[in-house]
């Protein structure tokens, strides 16, 4: 597990300002983390590839990604980023909300192209390389939005929904099959239940036969399945996942550590002290105090 700040797999957090809901924000690996694990958001998401190699997982395939590349997650996938052995990465994050395209009514557009889109009714390409028809096309609209981004004037939030709309056309065109009807990821929908369960029950004495039940698995298939796609036991993402939740609760409230304890479900002070010692390096007092 790593060091990566999150509250929930599915981040229900806001990546964008009410006003514009687009961002874009740049990281690098392993500076910033080493990993951002299995999650979703209700965000359309690029990552692209600045420099260096890495891994990226989208509905649990498993993309190796170079410098160029451009990923691209649709509202709902899950995904997660990972170093690949001991390499280095820089990528490009972009993050808006579907509805920063959407027409009002029965916009012809929205209807019949960006909704279907969007709801994931449409095969599209996750992984766009230089392989890729269009591909020179596609970085162009993502450099140009970047440029607006970097020296934004009067209307330049025009322009940057004109080249996402660029972008996406040119995506149709050639690399998305309309004629398709939905595909569900099973695997990917079965984890997506089982993370949101985990999310609901963490502060409890949850159990991995506890889960497996909620998600009608057999315990042995349930480990297996947890390990293969998390890349961890059960009860190390458990902990982790808790530990992410004191984390917030020790640096925005005021609240006694014994209270966070029990609140995210650990039991036991002094085992939550040592967990929490070796994720962060430092007691939850100390990490308070700091």
């Amino acid at each position: 597990m790593n060091n990566f700040n999150y509250e929930h797999y599915h981040e229900k957090k806001d990546h964008v300002s009410e006003n514009f809901p687009y961002n874009t924000y740049l990281c690098s690996i392993p500076l910033d983390f080493t990993q951002i694990n299995t999650h979703w958001h209700e965000e359309v998401e690029f990552i692209i590839i600045k420099k260096g190699i890495g891994k990226v997982y989208v509905d649990l395939q498993p993309y190796q990604v170079n410098s160029g590349d451009i990923i691209l997650i649709l509202p709902g996938q899950l995904h997660a980023i990972q170093q690949l052995d001991d390499n280095s990465m820089e990528y490009e994050n972009i993050l808006f909300k579907p509805q920063l395209l959407y027409g009002n009514g029965r916009d012809f557009c929205t209807t019949q192209f960006l909704r279907p889109l969007f709801e994931d009714n449409f095969i599209v390409p996750s992984y766009i390389t230089p392989a890729l028809k269009d591909y020179t096309m596609l970085y162009s609209c993502i450099e140009t939005i970047d440029v607006l981004r970097s020296n934004p004037s009067l209307g330049c939030e025009l322009s940057i929904k004109g080249y996402l709309f660029n972008f996406f056309a040119i995506l149709f065109k050639n690399n998305i099959n309309i004629d398709t009807k939905k595909i569900h990821n099973k695997r990917a929908i079965k984890l997506k239940e089982i993370l949101f369960f985990i999310s609901s029950h963490y502060n409890e004495s949850l159990t991995p036969e506890d889960t497996a039940k909620a998600v009608c698995f057999s315990t042995s298939h349930f480990m297996k399945f947890f390990k293969q796609h998390m890349g961890c036991t059960f009860t190390e993402y458990l902990n982790d996942y808790r530990l992410s939740i004191s984390e917030t609760l020790l640096s925005s409230t005021d609240k006694p550590i014994l209270e966070i304890s029990y609140e995210i479900g650990f039991t036991n002070l002094s085992y939550f002290n040592r967990l929490f010692k070796k994720k962060y390096g430092m007691s939850p007092r100390t990490y308070r105090n700091k």
